[in-house]
C-alpha cells in the first residue's frame, strides 16, 4: 500500500525526524535559571498597549518575538513576523502542545532553532558585560535542554546556543551542554558578517576542536549571518524567498576552501534549511576548480578531491526538493536529512509525510529510511527508541495518538501584504546585526 504516492510504501509505516524546526520562546523561560545577581537583567516579555508582544533586553525592544511562525494560518496571512502570541498556535511556544502538533503531523523527532535571541545568539553576544552574556546563554541552553527537550524524552534533538563572542568560552559551553546531551550547536553561516573572524582563520579552532571531541554537529542555518541575499530595496518578497538558499551555498564554499574540514577530520557541519538540489553542480564545480587552479591558488587536498571532503563532513537538509531527490545518484545519501521547518511558512505541517512521499517515487525503502530518520539519528546522536518503542514511533502510531487534535487552518491576525518589499518587511530580521 502506498496511499497514492506511487512509491509502493505505506506512509503510516514511515518514521520521521526533522533536523530543522523552530521554537518561539515562552515568556517565563528565564525564571529560576539565572544566578540571583543577574535575575533582574533577564529579557522581559512585554505586552504593549495595542496588544502586541515584544521582548525587552538591556533597554531595547527586540522586534522578533516570533519570526515567521505562521503554522496553522491561511497563506494570505503569512508574513515575516506575527506580532503577538495571540496569533500563534500554542505548539509554537508550549512543548506539550508542540508534541501534539508533531504527533498530528506524524513526526517523531525535532531539532528546534531559537527565535528572539537570533540564530546564533547575536542578541546576547552584543551584551557589553560578557559575564552577563554568558549567564544568559547558559540559562537559555539549560531551559532548552532541560525543559523544552527534557520534558519529552525521545522527541527532541537538543541544539545549544553559542557563546559566540569568545572561542574559548564558546568551546567550554559546547562541552558543558554536550555533557547534558546536546550534540548540536547553532553557529553562524558567515561569522565575518557579524564582525568576527571568518572560518578561514584559526580564531575558531577551540570551538571546532570541542565540537570534534564531543561529537557535536555544527548547524549553520540560513540567515544566521544576519545577512540575506538582497538584490534591491524595492524587490518583492519573492526574490528573497527564492534566493535564501544562496546563503548556504556561500557557506558551503567557505567551509570547503577553509582549513576547517581538513584540520579537524571528525568535524560535522549541517547546512540547515539549505536544500540539496544545488549540490551536484556545486561538487562538480569544486573539483573542476581544484584541478584547474590549485597549482596557483595553493590549495592542497592531498589524495582527495574537495567533493570527497565535503561528503565526509557536511550534512545536507531539505524540506521539499524534488530535483535534489531525483539527483541522488550524485549525492552522498548517508548525509541527506529531512526537515519540516515548523512553524515557518515553508513548513509542510500538518501533511509532511504526504508531501515528503510525493518526492519519493522510485526511491528505495532503504534510502527513504535514511533520509527520513536514520541519518538524523546517527549524525545527531539521537536515540528515540531507548525512550519509545519503535512501533509507537511511526506516522500511523503518532497520528493515532493525536486523534481529535485540531490542525485546521484558522485566521488569527492581520492579512499579509502580497506586494511586500524587502525594504518594508526586513527591518525586524536584520535589525541589530552589528
Amino acid at each position: 500500500m502506498d496511499n497514492g504516492t506511487g512509491s509502493g510504501i505505506d506512509i503510516e509505516d514511515l518514521i520521521l525526524v526533522s533536523v530543522d524546526d523552530h521554537v518561539v520562546e515562552p515568556p517565563d523561560m528565564f525564571e529560576g535559571r539565572l544566578p540571583a545577581k543577574y535575575a533582574g537583567l533577564a529579557p522581559q516579555f512585554l505586552t504593549r498597549e495595542d496588544g502586541t508582544n515584544a521582548w525587552r533586553y538591556e533597554g531595547s525592544e527586540i522586534p522578533n518575538v516570533a519570526l515567521n511562525a505562521v503554522a496553522g494560518r491561511p497563506p494570505e496571512e503569512y508574513g515575516i513576523e506575527p506580532t503577538s502570541f495571540d496569533e500563534l498556535r500554542p505548539g509554537c511556544y508550549d512543548h506539550n502542545e508542540r508534541i501534539k502538533d508533531m504527533d498530528a503531523n506524524g513526526v517523531l523527532g525535532s531539532l528546534c532553532f531559537p527565535s528572539f535571541p537570533q540564530f546564533c545568539g547575536q542578541l546576547f553576544a552584543r551584551t557589553e558585560d560578557k559575564d552577563v552574556a554568558l549567564a544568559m546563554v547558559r540559562a537559555y541552553n539549560d531551559w532548552h535542554i532541560d525543559e523544552w527537550c527534557g520534558s519529552h524524552p525521545g522527541r527532541f534533538i537538543p541544539c545549544s546556543l553559542p557563546a559566540i563572542w569568545d572561542p574559548e568560552v564558546l568551546a567550554a559551553e559546547v562541552r558543558r551542554t554536550a555533557a547534558k546531551g546536546a550534540h548540536a550547536v547553532t553557529f553562524s553561516e558567515n561569522p565575518s558578517k557579524l564582525g568576527w573572524p571568518s572560518v578561514h582563520s584559526d580564531h575558531w579552532d577551540p570551538f571546532w576542536k570541542a565540537c570534534s571531541d564531543e561529537n557535536v554537529v555544527v548547524c549553520m542555518h540560513i540567515g544566521s549571518s544576519s545577512e540575506i541575499v538582497v538584490t534591491s530595496a524595492d524587490a518583492p518578497m519573492d526574490v528573497l524567498i527564492t534566493l535564501t538558499p544562496m546563503n548556504i551555498v556561500k557557506a558551503a564554499a567557505d567551509l570547503v576552501w577553509s582549513p576547517v574540514l581538513r584540520k579537524f577530520p571528525d568535524i560535522k557541519v549541517a547546512l540547515s534549511e539549505g536544500g540539496i538540489g544545488w549540490i551536484p553542480y556545486f561538487l562538480e564545480r569544486l573539483d573542476y576548480n581544484y584541478q584547474q587552479h590549485h597549482r596557483w591558488t595553493g590549495q592542497d587536498f592531498g589524495d582527495k578531491l574537495p567533493s570527497q571532503v565535503f561528503n565526509e563532513h557536511v550534512i545536507t537538509c531539505f524540506i521539499d526538493d524534488h530535483f535534489g531527490v531525483a539527483s541522488r545518484q550524485f549525492l552522498d545519501m548517508d548525509n541527506v536529512c529531512w526537515e519540516c521547518d515548523y512553524p515557518h511558512s515553508d513548513s509542510t505541517w500538518p501533511t509532511a509525510p504526504e508531501k515528503l512521499m510525493k518526492q519519493m517515487d522510485g526511491v528505495s525503502r532503504e534510502e527513504i529510511d535514511r533520509i527520513s530518520h536514520l541519518n538524523a539519528i546517527r549524525h545527531f546522536s539521537f536515540d528515540p527508541f531507548s525512550a519509545i518503542a519503535r512501533d509507537e514511533c511511526t506516522v500511523g502510531a503518532l497520528r493515532q495518538r493525536a486523534a481529535g487534535h485540531d490542525v485546521s487552518i484558522q485566521a488569527r491576525g492581520r492579512r499579509g501584504d502580497g506586494h511586500a518589499t524587502l525594504a518594508a518587511e526586513l527591518g525586524g530580521f536584520t535589525k541589530g546585526r552589528d
